[in-house]
């Protein structure tokens, strides 16, 4: 079995290919470990939040919302993307309270995940958002989703099982399973 000292990749040249407001793609030519050169292709994205707000009764709040990629809806916990030099902290309270309109008294953080580190630069910072206070949902213009009260075992269940696919929601509902005992 082969082992390296060091695994970088090294940089040879780029071509961009596309840059719009969310992310821009670039390939890469690298130079491997032994030497040899290979091709990446990269989709610089922006970063981003996703927050488990848990209510007094366990209950996680939820969101459905139409995915276009999948061409169905998907059952999610409160997320989005960070606005340009926004702190992440900030920009998950936004979201939580633009989503579903809770505003929590403590705010926990669990993380962060690098969804598809092949390809993809996203890294989504997860929180844990308990104590809630309802007010007003501020959606986004052109943003469309449903909230919903599921219990924390049927997430836990649901995530399991295969029925929740989202990555961000498996990894908070678990990692606050964890945390919490529950």
């Amino acid at each position: 079995m082969n082992e390296f000292t060091d695994l970088t990749e090294h940089t040879l040249s780029r071509k961009e290919q596309y840059s719009g407001p969310l992310f821009s793609v670039h390939t890469d030519t690298v130079r491997l470990p032994d030497g040899t050169t290979s091709s990446r292709e990269v989709v610089e994205h922006v970063d981003g939040v996703a927050v488990l707000p848990l209510d007094e009764r366990n209950n996680v709040l939820t969101v459905t919302q139409y995915r276009y990629v999948f061409g169905r809806t998907m059952l999610e916990i409160p997320a989005g993307k960070l606005d340009p030099g926004e702190d992440p902290v900030t920009g998950a309270l936004r979201e939580l309270k633009e989503e579903t309109g809770a505003v929590p008294d403590t705010f926990l953080p669990l993380g962060h995940i690098v969804p598809a580190p092949g390809c993809y630069s996203e890294v989504l910072h997860l929180f844990l958002a308990r104590g809630l206070h309802m007010e007003q949902q501020s959606l986004d213009e052109g943003e469309f989703l449903n909230v919903e009260r599921i219990p924390f075992d049927e997430m836990v269940h649901r995530c399991m099982s295969g029925e929740i696919e989202d990555a961000k929601t498996i990894a908070a509902v678990l990692k606050a399973k964890l945390l919490l005992n529950l």
